[in-house]
């Protein structure tokens, strides 16, 4: 005997087919849309990305982990070369701690200077939405009582947790890095990149690449923080001296070495931006 009739379960009501390989355009497709009205509901049209290490840290836990290796040092009797290296990162990671200080100074500072806006408009923080400078980018602006973006990415390897700063509902979690940095560029109007890795190195040549072949038409400020770090990294003299890239390439960012001449070059750049604030 045929069984009582029942409904089919609808196509998008079934997750193990949502997470096939043949969904993989729509979860693009959502990764898209769903950031888009969130965007629009909370009327986000111009922000302010913050590049940076996830590995930076604050001055005082760079200080307390300086502190426990050498404690270990002192205690070991004739340490082993790992242990050197491990004295001399921590005694780096401090140094590298004041980027963490500027992030936040700077964040705080444009995120007040956005609210003295007149015409209700702003500038919104944006960061990775992970520690490091992004959680020095997403504290600054909660110190100033303003709002702040956090767009953070799943990492296969190891969980990489959005940091407690960002503003309730703007915490984004995405699977697919060119989704993700549709979004920092899309809404960019100016970018600051700290010292990084990896990463930051991806997206600092990405948007260099999209700036030089006038995928992003109008004028685009990107600072690269930290001028003594990134003139040792990349080379940029010796690039334009090979001929592998134009003087002109090279004047598509500017160095700044304060959050006070960071915030200085915003306020006169920006204004004059194409569409600085949609």
């Amino acid at each position: 005997m045929p069984g009582s009739p029942k409904l089919a379960q609808k196509a998008y009501q079934n997750l193990d087919f949502l997470d096939s390989a043949e969904a993989r355009p729509l979860r693009i497709l959502a990764e898209f849309f769903e950031p888009l009205k969130r965007f629009r509901d909370n009327n986000v049209k111009g922000t302010i990305v913050f590049f940076g290490s996830s590995r930076i840290l604050p001055e005082n836990q760079a200080k307390a982990r300086l502190r426990a290796v050498k404690r270990q040092v002192a205690a070991t009797e004739n340490p082993a070369p790992s242990l050197w290296n491990e004295l001399r990162q921590a005694e780096n990671l401090l140094s590298m701690s004041k980027y963490y200080t500027e992030a936040v100074k700077l964040a705080r500072e444009i995120t007040l200077w956005s609210k003295s806006f007149s015409n209700g408009k702003r500038f919104v923080i944006c960061s990775g939405g992970g520690p490091g400078i992004m959680e020095a980018a997403n504290r600054g602006a909660a110190e100033a009582h303003g709002k702040s973006l956090g767009l953070n990415i799943s990492l296969p390897k190891a969980a990489q947790p959005s940091n407690r700063y960002i503003s309730p509902g703007y915490e984004f979690e995405f699977h697919y890095f060119f989704m993700r940095k549709w979004w920092f560029i899309y809404l960019a109007r100016a970018l600051v990149i700290f010292p990084g890795g990896y990463g930051t190195m991806d997206e600092l040549m990405e948007v260099l690449t999209l700036c030089q072949t006038g995928k992003i038409p109008h004028k685009f400020p990107i600072l690269l923080f930290g001028r003594e770090y990134w003139e040792r990294v990349v080379d940029f003299d010796f690039m334009v001296e090979m001929g592998t890239i134009s003087k002109r390439d090279a004047r598509l960012f500017r160095f700044v070495d304060s959050a006070e001449e960071a915030l200085d070059y915003l306020k006169r750049t920006l204004p004059k931006t194409k569409e600085a604030v949609r």
